[in-house]
């Protein structure tokens, strides 16, 4: 990402100032302290990547505050995944106080009071979430804030493998890839985020829309498996068939209308793709489970108001 602030080159007098200005625009509104005066530094890139940002901030010792005087001035509704590269960063929150060690994440919501420790030179990677991404996967956010994650459990290291990585590449990727990137990135983070909420004790309405985004996930990693089944998806996940399409009627569907909605839209994505203009129709079609050619055409036109083929013309045309 491209250096958009640095305190390096202004006057030591003026650095803290600066970067109480920078931050506030930066971020969310926010009141820094530091004692450090003339000998601050600090820096922040920041590129878009999707709906969400992507920053890193590099500085020294401070202490933070997202103040309610700040939120009621602000229409500012995100959540703020923090990825600790280097040094210690305390975070509080919701009544928790955690600290992000390197290779450690931990959630803030601008919607709330929070704090942000710093004793030390500390840099950390910032991936700035719209909170209606993670409430479609996850429900409130409440339980969720100052906590740490990423230490031992599998899911939450590749969640903070993947965002790092994703943030470093933001300002090189296509606007359409970049898109499609950050809702993978909230897909894996909101999965780790469940698997965690799963060992508590959680309100039922939290619980069942934990629960519908692992239905929805095992859904989507199977796809492509022609035999995908609701008696299989139900035992995958420990409840009974009747129950997978109970949490489906939520929103209006059932098992079999979604994988249906879920393989068609995949399939949509590939036709349309100039990468993908030497494959048949037939070999994407059973490429997302598909086993009946005609079939396939006639569901297709009738989501989407046209053949396959004439659809890729008008997609590749473009």
């Amino acid at each position: 990402m491209t250096i958009q602030f640095t305190t390096d080159g202004s006057p030591g007098y003026r650095r803290l100032a600066l970067w109480q200005d920078i931050v506030c625009d930066v971020f969310v509104g926010l009141d820094c302290k530091s004692d450090l005066g003339s000998a601050f530094h600090g820096s922040v890139t920041q590129a878009p990547l999707g709906k969400a940002v992507c920053s890193e901030v590099c500085s020294e010792r401070q202490h933070v505050f997202r103040t309610p005087s700040r939120i009621a001035r602000s229409d500012q509704d995100y959540v703020l995944v923090a990825l600790g590269n280097r040094g210690d960063g305390g975070v509080v929150q919701d009544g928790r106080e955690t600290v992000i060690h390197p290779g450690e994440f931990a959630l803030y919501d601008t919607t709330r009071p929070y704090e942000l420790k710093f004793k030390d030179t500390f840099s950390q990677t910032i991936f700035k979430v719209p909170r209606e991404m993670l409430q479609r996967r996850l429900g409130g956010t409440e339980r969720l804030t100052a906590i740490t994650f990423g230490t031992d459990a599998p899911l939450e290291r590749l969640a903070y493998d993947f965002i790092f990585k994703l943030c470093q590449s933001a300002d090189r990727l296509a606007p359409s890839s970049a898109a499609a990137l950050s809702e993978q990135a909230v897909d894996l983070l909101g999965m780790a985020l469940s698997e965690r909420l799963g060992g508590t004790s959680m309100p039922s309405s939290t619980h069942r829309s934990a629960l519908l985004y692992r239905l929805k996930a095992h859904i989507r990693a199977r796809l492509a498996d022609p035999d995908l089944s609701l008696a299989e998806t139900a035992a995958a996940l420990g409840i009974s068939p009747r129950y997978v399409n109970d949490l489906l009627a939520d929103e209006d569907t059932s098992f079999q209308r979604h994988v249906l909605a879920e393989r068609l839209a995949q399939c949509r994505r590939d036709l349309a793709s100039p990468l993908l203009a030497h494959r048949h129709i037939s070999e994407i079609a059973f490429a997302w489970g598909f086993n009946d050619v005609s079939h396939f055409g006639r569901v297709f036109r009738e989501h989407f108001g046209m053949s396959p083929r004439d659809y890729r013309q008008s997609q590749l045309q473009h």
